[in-house]
């Protein structure tokens, strides 16, 4: 079985950049130009193409040529993913820090004989 975790490294590391997840955000409601992905940020259609190459390298988003104009989805498959991973976390029941405080000062108590 091959190791999911370069992978997942992309992903994460592409989410990491707060441009990066608005990109994302913003092609969630539909297929986009790069050029009017572009449009609402204040950096160079140069700097948000290479967001978008890191999207793209990480499986998060697909760019197809149409004509002359590149257009950017979202590629569901690359959350999912990450979103399968992460649910792996969820087997565990959430530890209560209060009740183990309490545990822990019982312990103390009793003191090394028990």
């Amino acid at each position: 079985m091959s190791d999911p975790q370069p992978h997942l490294d992309q992903i994460f590391s592409a989410l990491a950049d707060p441009t990066r997840r608005r990109i994302l955000s913003m092609l969630l409601e539909d297929d986009m130009a790069v050029t009017d992905v572009a449009a609402p940020f204040e950096m160079s259609l140069a700097a948000v193409s290479k967001h978008l190459v890191v999207l793209a390298a990480a499986g998060l988003i697909r760019q197809e040529k149409r004509g002359r104009i590149t257009w950017c989805q979202i590629e569901p498959d690359g959350l999912r993913r990450a979103s399968i991973w992460m649910q792996g976390f969820g087997q565990f029941d959430p530890v209560d820090l209060d009740d183990f405080e309490r545990f822990l000062q019982e312990v103390l108590e009793e003191g090394p004989s028990g």
